[in-house]
């Protein structure tokens, strides 16, 4: 492996220009692809083998040319204080408003609320439903723009008028300014840690170019493969993150070598060599962690870790590739002024014998101290009450994690500056607040000796049952065989009084078929999140040990050891448990959250657990891979354990710093999103690898390895016969006599 990325790395480097011209080709193709390609469709949350999902295909069956899945509107009218919305000038002004939609563009229905009796009690909020032939995300502009007219007429008229439903839903964001706030403050930690603009500008453009290949084939394949707008944003977080961090790896190991006194293509040669098999091998497991995705059943999860598991691949190609031919161009310019003199001074002195020089410039023993050198030999001396201090913080961070409750972010959810969250305010306060979750109760009649009987009786067992508010009379199909009924609970849509009226219907659902004769199924938006948290749970072991039994098996092949595979899994369960509390702390019980803009707290996203074990695993084995090669790089060429771990963080620890916070950076732009689930999103990951890298990879992991001393890398015989010896060291490369290159190389000297 060392070897062929060796040969890659130094033909990259004096390819560069036709290399260059590569990606740039490959760029330009998928824009004009991706501008070319057609609209991407919506999301379509489907929840194949959940009773909601099946109760939505048997309505789209038994209620042809219904608008179950198409996009709707409610218009939800207040009163001004002390009046009634059936006062004269008020009705006809909401009347006016329903009738100028309802010949809208996409519109198939618009029903008034004095026709549907959807007035509250007190007669001060009434609201109208408007239904639409596409669905939701899919309505055009001139559609959406005469609804934010009609319920401006409505205003003009002296009325509130705000807009709920999903007719106002776009797509995912994909870019904005705090984006742009986590690739500056990324710039900044790079010219910090490498001393040069030039080394800190190559990442983050490699960076660039990965992502934007990605996402533009994602965009360019959208149609085809049904990858949505929102697929795009965990790419787009990911591709950022580990492409950004794989070339700061690439150019750190070759500023290293350059210091060693290699020549630029040599160096060039040795760093794709040795820091991009770590690279490699980094990036495979973030792809099984992003691939495992498929194993939970979730299309539009298993789509968004394919996609992103596209752009982590592109991004390891640009870092082996693309990175050592612009080092090419660079040369020597990635290193400070005074820097690039010691490494010509080094450089002419590993050429002036006749032989290859195969021992290092500067002694292992004679080099100074760096903050990794100084912490690494801290953790050794107190290795005991570093990993207790490590594993006790973290699992006090862990506690908030038991009081976890998951669903899915609804309008209550949205900012109280948006429509819909004061849509959802205002029908709460009239309507109370299980109006915003009704429940689709199908009754599957076609069985029933009498099908109209039947409804009624499901129609007057649900109205009976505790925390129900009131039920609408059945509505059949044409065939006179299927009916729907909607339940509204006296509990909000999160409420865990909701879901226990769910399951309460459900468990009464055999007894009505004994009974009737007719299936009773539950669905609905609030049933639908039900199902979802409740399949994700299910599925959350398997895909740990699919995910984590293939890393350990990677790792086991790439550290030829048992035991660095098994701590580094158990370090990562820690950070992610440690994550999952800072989310409920914040999103759940409040902790911070006007700091963040989360202005309702709830239950967390019902995807955010299995989503962090996938997303965070793949990125805390980057940390892993990389600081842990160098240091059985060192214990490879006959330094004791101790020792090594102190080479390994004296090379790397300030370069896996840097990664940490250019990540951090990153996923912490998001957090400035509105949309609650990307704001969710950035803060998980952000916290997780903050705890990961900081926590479980510089204290924890050496403080392990110095108890375990020459344990830590122990192999049975049997599996060191059986696994392949793929040199992710590099240790061929030391007996490697390095070529000649000509000192012109070295640019600026």
């Amino acid at each position: 492996m060392a070897t062929f990325l060796y040969r890659l790395g130094r033909w990259a480097f004096l390819r560069r220009r036709l290399m260059a011209l590569l990606w740039v080709a490959l760029l330009a193709t998928a824009g004009v692809l991706a501008a070319k390609a057609p609209a991407a469709p919506d999301d379509g949350f489907a929840m194949p083998g959940t009773e909601a999902q099946q109760a939505f295909d048997l309505m789209d069956e038994r209620f042809p040319g219904s608008t179950a899945e198409g996009a709707s509107a409610r218009l939800v009218f207040v009163a001004p204080s002390g009046q009634k919305i059936t006062a004269g000038s008020n009705q006809q002004a909401v009347e006016r408003t329903v009738a100028e939609l309802a010949h809208g563009e996409q519109v198939t229905g618009a029903v008034s609320p004095f026709q549907a009796g959807a007035v509250s009690k007190d007669g001060s909020t009434a609201y109208a439903t408007v239904s639409y032939d596409a669905k939701p995300g899919s309505l055009t502009t001139a559609a959406t723009d005469a609804l934010q007219q009609a319920a401006q007429h409505g205003r003009d008229a002296g009325l509130t008028v705000e807009i709920g439903g999903s007719a106002l839903l776009g797509g995912g964001e994909a870019g904005g300014t705090t984006e742009a706030v986590g690739m500056a403050l990324s710039a900044v930690v790079l010219v910090i840690t490498f001393g040069s603009l030039a080394a800190a500008g190559l990442p983050l453009l490699t960076a660039l170019v990965g992502v934007g290949l990605g996402i533009a084939a994602i965009t360019a394949l959208g149609s085809t493969l049904g990858l949505s707008t929102t697929t795009s944003t965990l790419a787009m977080m990911l591709g950022l993150a580990v492409g950004i961090d794989y070339a700061v790896f690439i150019v750190s190991r070759y500023r290293a070598e350059l210091l060693d006194g290699y020549e630029p293509r040599e160096a060039a040669g040795r760093a794709v060599g040795t820091a991009g098999s770590a690279v490699v091998f980094a990036g495979l497991t973030v792809v099984i962690a992003l691939a495992g995705l498929s194993v939970v059943g979730i299309p539009i999860l298993a789509k968004m870790g394919m996609a992103a598991a596209g752009t982590v691949v592109i991004a390891v190609l640009v870092a082996l590739t693309l990175v050592p031919a612009l080092l090419g161009f660079l040369g020597g310019r990635v290193l400070p002024r005074r820097a690039r003199r010691t490494a010509a001074r080094r450089g002419r002195s590993r050429r002036a014998p006749a032989g290859p020089v195969l021992v290092e410039a500067v002694p292992a023993g004679e080099r100074p101290a760096n903050g990794g050198t100084r912490w690494a030999r801290l953790v050794l001396r107190r290795p005991v009450a570093v990993l207790l201090s490590g594993v006790i913080g973290l699992g006090i961070f862990a506690l908030p994690a038991l009081d976890l409750r998951l669903g899915l972010p609804g309008e209550e959810s949205q900012p109280t500056s948006t429509t819909q969250r004061r849509a959802y305010d205002h029908l709460s306060e009239g309507f109370g607040p299980g109006f915003n979750g009704p429940l689709t109760v199908l009754v599957d009649a076609k069985g029933a000796a009498d099908p109209k009987a039947a409804a009624e009786r499901v129609g007057q067992e649900v109205a009976g049952l505790p925390g129900v508010v009131s039920v609408s009379p059945p509505v059949f199909n044409k065939a006179g065989d299927t009916a729907l009924i909607n339940a509204v609970p006296s509990t909000g849509p999160s409420a865990a009084e909701t879901e226990e009226l769910v399951h309460t219907i459900r468990d009464r659902s055999a007894g009505l078929k004994s009974a009737t004769g007719a299936t009773v199924l539950v669905s609905g938006a609030t049933a639908m999140n039900i199902d979802v948290s409740q399949k994700l749970s299910d599925a959350l072991v398997p895909y740990l040990a699919v995910v984590v039994g293939l890393a350990v098996v990677l790792l086991l092949v790439v550290f030829r050891s048992v035991l660095v595979p098994l701590k580094a899994a158990l370090g990562f369960l820690l950070s992610v448990a440690a994550a999952l509390g800072a989310v409920v702390a914040v999103f759940q019980w409040g902790w911070l959250a006007d700091l963040i803009g989360v202005e309702q707290t709830g239950p967390v996203m019902s995807v955010m657990p299995i989503f962090m074990v996938g997303v965070v695993f793949g990125l805390a084995m980057d940390y892993e891979v990389f600081l842990v090669t160098r240091i059985r790089e060192a214990y490879v060429h006959g330094e004791e354990p101790g020792e090594a771990v102190v080479t390994g963080f004296r090379h790397n620890a300030r370069v896996v710093t840097a990664a940490a916070f250019i990540m951090i950076s990153v996923f912490a732009g998001f957090i400035g999103m509105a949309e609650p689930m990307v704001k969710m999103m950035g803060l998980g990951l952000a916290a997780a690898v903050a705890f990961d890298a900081f926590v479980v990879r510089m204290a924890i992991i050496p403080a392990a390895l110095a108890l375990l001393g020459r344990r830590a890398w122990w192999l049975p015989r049997p599996l060191d016969r059986i696994l392949p010896d793929i040199d992710v060291e590099g240790a061929r490369l030391q007996t490697r006599a390095p070529e000649p290159e000509p000192a012109r190389h070295f640019v600026g000297v």
